[in-house]
């Protein structure tokens, strides 16, 4: 869309590279017989399709057997079936308050369910928790920690590597909530001790909307979340054991699939680590630049510090949703305001009653870009017509 400087990569990355839109095009055209389902050439071409997603994942997420990653349609999928699919009556589960509702309310649905008890850990303002706290959050009946990797609104990282060591102690697996930095900064579940990873395909990975997956460590026995056709075992009356058909249940999606591996492969040839340093650098360019508004109140780690490329504020006085109408229908700006589906996270950063405006960047975004949002925050500011 001309015009448009575009700052939500938080929720959805835009514009694709070429690439992904090329083998989306592509697989309808050669691919689109549905896989493990027949013997013909289309079909045999779908299921490549699949595969070679697996394996451009593997690559990026240091994953040793492409067949752990359950494909499917985003994060909110992936972490249900792992929440659900895991947890058992009476069971004992360990959070954040930076967590996204995709985790919330999963553990509170478990909760009623299946009288699973839930403990939230702490976040302060900067979204950093305390892991003397964490530690003694532990129980005999805990059974998973469930932890954000970056927090959606604050922008905060979460100390995954240090985490996975404490529910090692406990004998306890660590599904990691990927939203916010699967494609944005390294991600390696051998090195971090990561035993499930919810991830999307549509944001940091570059690919279309409608595609996701969970990688399961192979020792953990994780029940399917959808249960009916995978083209393999029709004659039994159970889901199949196997994976990954054990978890894909139903045809999938195979054309946006093809889009995610051309996504993926864009990224590693980008590098994780240079598109973090990126992202970085223009996030601190936007916090040093917005310091100078009368009121604003940022939110997260402070310029200087550790950070994925969002920023969240607020400024005295001024409604952030009309913030954010207004950066759009003046300016051309997309951004985005409200709660970002994280209340516990407003609640620990003291935004509950207003919300805060989240300009998000990515990949592609330019000096410019945000030079043109600095721009128009202090002048939307100074002229108090919001």
């Amino acid at each position: 869309m001309e015009g448009v400087i575009y700052l939500d990569h938080a929720a959805t990355s835009w514009p694709k590279p070429p690439a992904v839109g090329e083998a989306m095009i592509k697989a309808l055209e050669i691919a689109g017989a549905n896989p493990g389902r027949g013997s013909h050439r289309m079909a045999v071409q779908a299921s490549r399709v699949l595969f070679g997603a697996r394996k451009s994942l593997s690559t990026l997420f240091g994953i040793s057997n492409a067949n752990d990653i359950a494909l499917g349609a985003n994060t909110t999928e992936a972490l249900n079936l792992a929440i659900q699919g895991w947890l058992r009556e009476g069971d004992h589960v360990i959070a954040t308050m930076a967590e996204h509702n995709s985790v919330r309310r999963p553990l509170e649905y478990m909760r009623r369910l299946r009288n699973v008890e839930v403990d939230y850990v702490p976040v302060n303002a900067a979204g950093a928790i305390d892991l003397t706290r964490f530690a003694s959050m532990f129980r005999p009946n805990t059974r998973l920690v469930v932890c954000t990797h970056s927090s959606n609104l604050l922008g905060s990282i979460m100390p995954i590597g240090e985490i996975a060591l404490l529910c090692q102690k406990h004998h306890v697996p660590l599904l990691v909530d990927a939203a916010q930095s699967a494609g944005i900064m390294p991600v390696n579940v051998r090195h971090l001790g990561i035993d499930m990873l919810a991830f999307p395909g549509h944001k940091g990975l570059l690919g279309p909307q409608g595609t996701g997956g969970l990688y399961i460590a192979p020792e953990l026995d994780v029940q399917p979340l959808l249960h009916g056709g995978t083209g393999s075992q029709s004659e039994a009356i159970e889901q199949p054991l196997v994976r990954p058909d054990r978890y894909e249940a139903g045809t999938p999606n195979t054309v946006g699939v093809a889009g995610l591996t051309a996504g993926v492969q864009h990224v590693l040839e980008l590098n994780p680590e240079l598109i973090y340093k990126q992202e970085w650098d223009l996030t601190q360019h936007m916090m040093n630049g917005l310091s100078s508004v009368q009121g604003i109140r940022m939110l997260g780690p402070e310029i200087g510090q550790p950070r994925t490329g969002l920023l969240s504020f607020t400024v005295e006085g001024y409604d952030s949703a009309q913030l954010a109408f207004q950066l759009d229908r003046n300016y051309g700006i997309a951004v985005r305001s409200g709660f970002h589906c994280t209340p516990l996270a407003h609640e620990s950063a003291g935004t509950t009653a207003s919300g805060a405006v989240r300009a998000s960047v990515g990949y592609n975004t330019s000096k410019e870009d945000v030079d043109a949002l600095i721009e128009a925050v202090i002048e939307l500011t100074a002229s108090k017509i919001i």
